[in-house]
This record gives structure tokens, sequence and C-alpha cells, in this order.
């Protein structure tokens, strides 16, 4: 357990308060899940039990101790459902916040600068990890809709009537033209399609 405090106490958080919120956090995690970051509350004031915040490989779980720090609320945010994660420094520590892609927000203040600078340098880390798979989440369906989804049983054989029912080379030049208007498919993809459509002509 020694072991694996030091790696989070590197921005000087309070060793106590990141034991109490280790054991709990490690009994929510999911398989293949672990904790990457955490930053504690600091306000000028005594504070007994602090808010922290951990970040994980797949989520934010923001953490409030209630009833002295007898019992804990735990807020988690996936990372694909996070739209965006603001800091904010102020003359006593920074404030962190985030906004999801569904419009919730949630936001600790009172965090020591370098702990919150850490937060917001994993988070934009993460935010242009799933910028980048919300867009290929996005392509494929665009794809789907526009009828390019999974072809099943691709192995069987055409009905004779179906085989004979070939589709016009222009109709079918003038439908890939649309999906590449529609971003839908890449030039790419438009100009092997119609070499292959040519070649057949």
């Amino acid at each position: 357990m020694i072991n694996d405090l030091k790696k989070f106490l590197n921005e000087e958080q309070d060793p106590k308060a990141v034991e109490k919120l280790l054991t709990k956090v490690n009994g929510l995690l999911t398989s293949g899940e672990q904790v990457e970051y955490i930053a504690v509350q600091k306000k000028p004031v005594v504070n007994l039990s602090p808010d922290c915040i951990a970040l994980t490989n797949k989520r934010i779980i923001f953490c409030r101790p209630r009833n002295l720090g007898l019992s804990m609320d735990f807020q988690d945010y996936a990372w694909k459902d996070i739209l965006d994660c603001h800091m904010k420094e102020g003359i006593i520590g920074a404030t962190f916040s985030m906004k999801t892609v569904k419009g919730n927000m949630n936001m600790l203040d009172y965090l020591p600068k370098a702990q919150a600078r850490k937060l917001y340098q994993f988070a934009q880390q993460k935010e242009e990890e799933m910028v980048a798979y919300r867009r290929e989440h996005d392509l494929e369906n665009k794809r789907a809709i526009a009828g390019g989804g999974i072809t099943v049983n691709a192995n069987l054989p055409i009905p004779q009537n179906v085989a004979e029912q070939k589709e016009d080379p222009l109709e079918t030049l003038q439908k890939l033209k649309k999906l590449l208007d529609s971003e839908i498919i890449s030039q790419m993809e438009f100009d092997t399609k119609k070499t292959a459509i040519l070649s057949k002509m």
C-alpha cells in the first residue's frame, strides 16, 4: 500500500486523504481500470475530510466525504462522455471543472495549483483521445445509416433473379458522389470505387 501511495504524493497531496480515498476507489474499479492520479482539496481553513478527484484510465471520479468523513459521495464520468475540462487558477488554489456531452457540469475548488495543472494536463490528453473516438464513432453511424453497414452472410450464393438486376454504373457513381459530399466516405474510398466501376464498363 505504501508503494501505491508514493506514486500519488508527488504534488504534496495529504497522505492520509490519499490513503483513505485510494482504499475506497480501488473497490470501485472495473476490469482493466487503474487510478492514474489523485488531487486533494486544500482549503485555507482546517478541513479534516477534504474533497478529492481521482482520475483513472476510464473515468473522472469526484469524491466528497459526508458526515465528518464517515461516508463518501462518488460522482463519476466516463472519458467518452466528457466534452470539455477547464482549470482556473486563483490567489488561493485553483478550480478544476468539467462538462459532459449532455451538458452536465461538475467542479472542485481549492485545489493546490500543481495538482490542478496535473489534472488538467491528464484531462486534455484524454479529451484529444475522445475527440478522435467520437469522430470515428459518428463516421461509423453515418456509414451504417447510408447503407454501408455490416454485411451478413456474405458467402451465400446470390439468387439468379437478383444477380440479373445489375445496378446502372452511372447510378452507382452518383450515389457514391453523394456519400463523398456528405463526408460519409473519404476521397480515397470514392476514387477506389469509381476506378472499380469504370473498369467493369
